[in-house]
């Protein structure tokens, strides 16, 4: 009797293998990236140790600890192992991350995966397997791009290292980026993805200033470049989320029986006005549209979207419920929602 329970449940296994055999290969190539990632990385206290070691790159390492230290006991993030190595990139990006929307829809494609559901992007750590997603995708006709991240939360399956390119951002930047991916693994809601990295990116950005004001002072060359700098991309990003409102109600508009030519000169104008537009908002350091020549697609609306369209909501729910007491907000919301 044991004997075909075991037969049937291996049947069963090996048929759900089958079945989602494409997945299992990208599960098998994601795991053998991060583990060599966390493989070799070494020690902080190695780099720290080292002579040979720059000096203001030991310093940003320091500045990282007590980052974390403040998200732990300031905020109440989850104390991990996360940001206790380091991983020498080598001047090598080492994560292509793709993503892909509907050419007239915003409208982003959704890949399922176990555990954390779907996401509206997927990674790999070897560019060739990224360019391959992307000529799949576009056969298709989604509107594809593929950017590297600064660093994701593997949302405690792996001891997330400090990658050395980290160590090239301000202090801002890294206060805000470092707390982004520890809000991850402190609170991840499954199959809710704009919720997720809106909150991280509200806290981290939030956060940062915090940090500053506590480390440096507010009247610090670090803290106003922070203030400069964050304004700058929410005004920015205020702009994009306009911008996506106005596609989105041209993409309504479109006749499902109109000539693609038309569809596609309809879109590029309205891009076009868009980012042409940016020229006019008042910013500490103004942004070239189009910088490199070209006119980015949906998936650069979608991205700012799912970063950004919540950020005022979460602001008015802490500032109206919690007085503005960020790690009383983050305690009520880890409560609200069990980790994954």
């Amino acid at each position: 009797m044991i004997k075909k329970i075991f037969l049937g449940f291996s049947v069963i296994l090996l048929i759900l293998i089958l079945w989602n055999w494409e997945l299992v290969v990208y599960g098998a190539r994601q795991g053998y990236g991060q583990v060599r990632i966390v493989w070799e990385a070494r020690p902080i206290e190695d780099y720290m140790n080292d002579p040979q070691f720059p000096d203001s790159l030991k310093n940003k390492l320091k500045l990282i600890q007590e980052i974390r230290k403040y998200a732990i006991d300031s905020l109440g993030l989850k104390d991990t192992k996360n940001y206790k190595t380091l991983f020498d990139q080598q001047g090598q990006e080492i994560m292509w991350v793709v993503q892909a929307c509907e050419p007239f829809q915003l409208k982003p494609k959704m890949w399922d995966f176990p555990i954390v559901g779907s996401m509206p992007y997927k990674g790999f750590f070897e560019k060739q397997k990224a360019l391959d997603e992307k000529a799949r995708l576009e056969k298709d006709g989604y509107d594809i791009s593929i950017r590297n991240p600064g660093g994701w939360s593997t949302l405690g399956w792996f001891t997330d290292p400090i990658l050395s390119d980290m160590l090239k951002r301000n202090e801002g930047d890294l206060a805000s980026l470092i707390i982004h991916e520890m809000v991850h693994a402190t609170i991840f809601i499954k199959d809710n993805v704009d919720f997720n990295e809106n909150l991280a990116s509200f806290v981290g950005d939030t956060a940062a200033y915090y940090f500053l004001a506590s480390r440096y002072g507010k009247d610090s060359q670090q803290f106003t470049q922070y203030v400069q700098e964050d304004q700058d991309y929410r005004k920015y990003s205020r702009h994009i989320l306009r911008g996506t409102q106005a596609l989105d109600s041209l993409y309504q508009s479109i006749q499902a029986d109109e000539p693609i030519e038309i569809k596609k000169q309809k879109k590029e104008a309205m891009i076009s006005r868009i980012m042409n537009s940016a020229d006019t908002l008042s910013l500490f350091s103004p942004r070239k549209a189009n910088a490199n020549g070209r006119l980015p697609n949906n998936t650069y609306f979608m991205s700012y979207h799912l970063y950004q369209a919540r950020q005022d909501n979460f602001k008015e729910e802490l500032d109206h419920d919690f007085d503005g007491d960020l790690k009383r907000y983050i305690k009520y919301l880890t409560e609200k929602h069990p980790f994954l």
